[in-house]
């Protein structure tokens, strides 16, 4: 098997390309620009982040543009971090993108770091959004692509306490994209468990 793994630089997305390589699965990083004001410093994490799992750097996918079209208080400084967080369809474009990379390099897969569905706070972050994007998918692409979460049973204890047990570090999680985590953004807050 192969997958497109989405990955961030966060502590999710890591854990999750960290887990694929333990299953011997076969991977292609794929890092989305989707116009996100902390895209630096995730970035940054996310390159650092594979080198330490001995995986490919992760392709670029440059959408930029849909932040400057899509406003969010993850794609533009003047909104508020938190409660103009939900950037419509950003979860769909990532998938979407990935499932194309995917039908490009002969991958199986895509797979995305959602938590429990317990944690959803947006419509795209759900089990039933997860299925329809796969029946999605394979329409538009014309075979089938599996989506994979593979911490969809996991709260964020459960993650930071497996990540620390596999050795993960120096990942960013935080959407104000500052040298020092904010304390206040919606990745912020889920380490206050």
């Amino acid at each position: 098997m192969s997958i497109v793994t989405l990955v961030s630089g966060g502590l999710d997305s890591t854990l999750v390309a960290r887990l694929a390589k333990e299953e011997g699965v076969h991977q292609f990083p794929l890092f989305i620009d989707y116009g996100q004001v902390c895209r630096d410093r995730e970035l940054a994490a996310c390159r650092q982040a594979m080198v330490s799992l001995e995986l490919p750097d992760p392709k670029v996918a440059d959408l930029s543009g849909y932040g400057l079209l899509i406003k969010s208080g993850l794609t533009d400084p003047t909104l508020h971090i938190v409660d103009d967080a939900f950037t419509p369809g950003r979860n769909m474009l990532f998938l979407l993108t990935a499932s194309a990379y995917a039908f490009q390099v002969g991958a199986d897969a895509v797979s995305i770091a959602l938590l429990h569905e317990d944690t959803s706070i947006f419509p795209d972050q759900t089990s039933y959004f997860l299925r329809e994007a796969e029946r999605m998918i394979a329409v538009c692409m014309g075979r089938n692509i599996k989506v994979l979460a593979p911490l969809a049973s996991y709260y964020k204890s459960d993650v930071v306490a497996l990540a620390k047990d596999k050795g993960i570090e120096n990942t960013y999680s935080c959407h104000k994209g500052g040298e020092q985590p904010c304390g206040e953004c919606i990745a912020c807050n889920e380490f206050k468990f």
